[in-house]
């Protein structure tokens, strides 16, 4: 031990007090970069792809120490041992030899862990993890980290639950020029410009709510749930705990599967994961080749609560409505790619052109990593209607089919949902209905195990909480909002944001309905 002691203060003391300038300020310079750096993306797929694909590289803070004067505690040593050793090729301590690490079980790693805890307002986890510490009693800074927690928790007031707004979005534009060019002989293109929110826009809107104040909360973080003995559920009314100057709001993403419509449009190609687990995005450039990286929401909401964990209520993230007709997460999940029934759309018959090794197990596979690692992040999973139906005008028949199709093809893959996000924004009953006994459309969902139901109509807020189930409105935060907000012809996201302030230049005027 004392030999490899000696070996590491020698090399600690040839290093300049120069390179250590240089490479502290490097070190920092790249640290702010990371902190900072948002989402933008430029419709060009090689700058999107550059963006995409770069690492923020921060330097270790170099610590100078005189091996007669200012002894370096064997803890600190070792983790400066291994880190220099990973680059430069040094002897690592012997297997076996106890080595400190900044882990949980260490005080700054217990603080760190805390702090973070804290600062997405879950102070009680926090107070707990830090007492969990051996010998906190004694210790100045984790006694006064307690009473830090302590007080902040002091000060929050309970969330109106009523005064909760919910937002969502589609699938984010990539490349804005592909996506809404050729409106006059396009559709599609007219359709992605009403419907559709670019990643700039995205961000900036992102950030306008949270430096306004908004956190976001689980849409079951509104209620408290409990189950009979009859396993079946009872809600009431729910309570959230936030800073006086803070807003709650619910964040939902409708039809997150990459339709076939979307090839060739500017939008990513699937959900993938990174070199560490986490959910990111494929993007197809004009080249044909593949990049990875922030092409949609949940990267980049997960890496603005990363940055900023106050945006955040105790890690709540959204809620991922998925139809399944086309599969999920950019995955071809359905039965119908293998069965190839005479009824198969020419989308899914050219899609099983251009990949005739397509084996749906193996496809179903790697769709449920994905899910798997979305839920693992914080994400949750609703049903948007296997066939992306209005639930409201179909009959109740079809409303069957297709439900059996959802939790034939698409539960077993999220591991279930009891919520259902209806798309088209259709209803089982208006706003000043309950979901009344002999609501045939209600009664068969609730059998399935549907709790909770959201529609679409713009309004601030709107929540109900019954007995037996709980319904929200949303708010879509898309092209024909944003547009006809900054027109004047409309005024009903000017809580959120200044729609004038994040419109994105390259979107054209916008068609009315």
């Amino acid at each position: 031990m004392q030999q490899r002691r000696r070996r590491y203060l020698r090399k600690r003391i040839g290093m300049t007090f120069a390179v250590l300038a240089a490479i502290t300020v490097a070190g920092v310079g790249a640290a702010l970069f990371a902190s900072t750096r948002g989402g933008k993306e430029d419709q060009k797929q090689d700058a999107v792809a550059a963006n995409a694909n770069a690492d923020s590289k921060g330097a270790q803070k170099e610590l100078e120490a005189d091996a007669e004067n200012l002894p370096i505690s064997e803890g600190e040593e070792d983790k400066e041992q291994d880190a220099e050793g990973a680059k430069e090729g040094d002897a690592v301590p012997e297997e076996g030899e106890e080595r400190t690490q900044n882990s949980a079980s260490s005080k700054g790693g217990v603080l760190e862990e805390a702090n973070r805890l804290a600062a997405s307002y879950d102070y009680d986890k926090a107070i707990e993890l830090v007492k969990g510490f051996a010998g906190y009693e004694g210790d100045g800074e984790m006694t006064a980290a307690i009473a830090d927690y302590e007080a902040r928790k002091a000060e929050c007031v309970p969330v109106n639950i009523d005064e909760v707004t919910h937002v969502f979005y589609h699938s984010l534009v990539v490349d804005p020029i592909k996506c809404f060019s050729n409106q006059d002989t396009v559709p599609q293109a007219v359709g992605n410009n009403q419907w559709m929110t670019t990643i700039e826009e995205f961000n900036k809107i992102t950030q306008e709510m949270y430096d306004r104040g908004y956190v976001m909360v689980d849409l079951h973080d509104l209620v408290e749930e409990t189950v009979d003995e009859n396993g079946v559920s009872h809600f009431t009314e729910g309570k959230i705990m936030l800073p006086p100057d803070k807003k709650a709001f619910v964040l939902s993403l409708d039809d997150l599967s990459y339709y076939h419509s979307y090839d060739n449009f500017g939008f990513a190609s699937k959900m993938v994961l990174d070199e560490n687990g986490k959910p990111t995005c494929e993007y197809i450039q004009d080249d044909g080749t593949t990049v990875v990286g922030d092409y949609d929401v949940v990267p980049l909401m997960d890496k603005f609560i990363e940055a900023h964990p106050d945006a955040s209520y105790r890690g709540a993230k959204g809620t991922i409505a998925l139809t399944g007709y086309n599969g999920i997460l950019g995955y071809r999940t359905d039965i119908s790619y293998q069965t190839v029934p005479d009824d198969l759309d020419a989308d899914k018959r050219k899609w099983l052109e251009a990949h005739p090794d397509f084996d749906l197990e193996a496809e179903r596979a790697e769709a449920k990593k994905v899910a798997d690692a979305l839920k693992e992040d914080g994400w949750k999973f609703a049903s948007h209607t296997w066939g992306h139906l209005k639930v409201g005008t179909i009959s109740f028949e079809r409303l069957q089919t297709d439900t059996e199709k959802w939790l034939e093809n698409v539960a077993p893959l999220i591991g279930g949902s009891d919520t259902i996000i209806f798309a088209h924004g259709e209803d089982l009953a208006s706003w000043t209905e309950d979901y009344a006994a002999g609501n045939q459309k209600y009664d068969y969902l609730k059998s399935k195990g549907f709790n909770f139901y959201c529609n679409v109509d713009s309004k601030q807020y709107n929540t109900i909480i019954r007995d037996g189930y709980v319904r929200q409105s949303r708010r879509n935060l898309d092209g024909y909002r944003i547009y006809f907000n900054t027109t004047g012809e409309m005024d009903n996201l000017s809580d959120l944001f200044d729609a004038a302030k994040i419109i994105d230049p390259k979107r054209p005027p916008v068609q009315h309905l």
